[in-house]
């Protein structure tokens, strides 16, 4: 069964904790998408969520938008209670002052505090997972924010004072489900970084991910190589053979259905989809550009090997767009119902 499959077949739980939606960056589209999900709760049955921030300025990013929406300045144990009637603010104590595609001193102590109070809230019992608006990194960095994004920040907060976890960025949609082995480096650094133990590690958290948040028994992985052609028997680049073939070894020893290295150019069309639930993939652009081909609007991002549930939507601030009525609230809203059946999932 594939994870889209998969997935649907859990429903939603009497008595669930709602979501915590972070704020995101305040200056880009995530107050817009987040205020276009709220309206369309009843046609598109979204589960209950509340959003972490500053309901001030939502109310000042609504009237701009010409949105009628109602809010109610809530604790999360109330929010799905409220969800029906308006859309449920728990503030952080951040103000914020900035304006659509401008973002202010105000931005980043903004988003870094709902990322913080959402994970303490789900760590607590008050909400079932975290779903991320995006974030401007550029606009963090300026702050002193020292990660190199989201996915590690919540890496960290997950630690405590322990070891951080290793997380895994998975791109998700009903069509494909990928995850890059190296994330954020320029292409040189991520051949250098790539090795045999970080293609063992990740592709071992994809398989328990997919078992435990999507339902899946023997979830079957594909696993590209990094050259083309996969090396084309070590003409094109040896990387293929002396680290990619042993990682899927030792994968396949475990009892994990792991195949590859397969060409990356020739695993994605509609048929090669059909043969695996998840692909791995070497690098960055390697993962991401089949995915948001096939499923631009409605791709998730889910970090795996959390403590805890981490859905986003797969794009980015849109600072061009924000205030302007124009965002699309798709992937935000593929995001919320997600998160919603991955914490079904877990509990089952």
């Amino acid at each position: 069964m594939k994870v889209g499959a998969a997935i649907e077949h859990q429903g939603r739980q009497a008595g669930a904790g709602p979501l915590a939606l972070t704020l995101g960056e305040p200056a880009g589209i995530g107050p817009d998408i987040t205020l276009l999900a709220w309206l369309r709760r009843n046609e598109l049955n979204l589960p209950p969520f509340y959003l972490l921030g500053d309901a001030g300025f939502l109310e000042r990013r609504a009237k701009a938008l010409d949105l009628k929406v109602p809010f109610a300045a809530i604790a999360p144990d109330e929010a799905r209670a409220a969800f029906a009637n308006a859309l449920p603010v728990v503030a952080t104590g951040h103000a914020v002052t900035t304006e659509p595609g401008r973002p202010d001193a105000s931005s980043a102590p903004a988003a870094i505090a709902s990322i913080r109070q959402a994970v303490a809230d789900v760590a607590a019992g008050r909400a079932s997972a975290v779903v991320t608006n995006p974030i401007a990194k550029s606009v963090l960095y300026d702050a002193g924010f020292h990660h190199p994004g989201h996915t590690e920040f919540l890496a960290e907060l997950a630690a405590g004072n322990g070891k951080a976890p290793q997380p895994v960025m998975m791109l998700w949609s009903p069509v494909l489900a990928v995850v890059p082995v190296t994330i954020h480096l320029s292409l040189r650094e991520a051949i250098a970084q790539l090795s045999t133990e970080l293609i063992i590690s990740t592709a071992r958290i994809a398989a328990d991910g997919l078992k435990r948040s999507f339902g899946l028994a023997r979830p079957r992985l594909a696993l590209s190589g990094l050259n083309p052609h996969a090396g084309e028997g070590g003409s094109l680049g040896g990387e293929d053979q002396a680290v990619v073939a042993p990682a899927i070894d030792v994968l396949r020893s475990e009892g994990i259905d792991a195949r590859g290295p397969l060409p990356a150019d020739t695993m994605f069309h509609e048929a090669a989809r059909k043969t695996y639930d998840c692909a791995i993939c070497m690098y960055h652009d390697q993962a991401l550009i089949p995915i948001k081909t096939l499923a631009f609007d409605d791709g998730v991002n889910v970090t795996l090997g959390l403590p805890f549930i981490r859905t986003s939507p797969d794009h980015g601030t849109a600072f061009d767009i924000a205030g302007t009525g124009r965002a699309n609230p798709a992937s935000l809203i593929a995001a919320l119902r997600l998160a919603e059946r991955m914490a079904a999932a877990r509990a089952a």
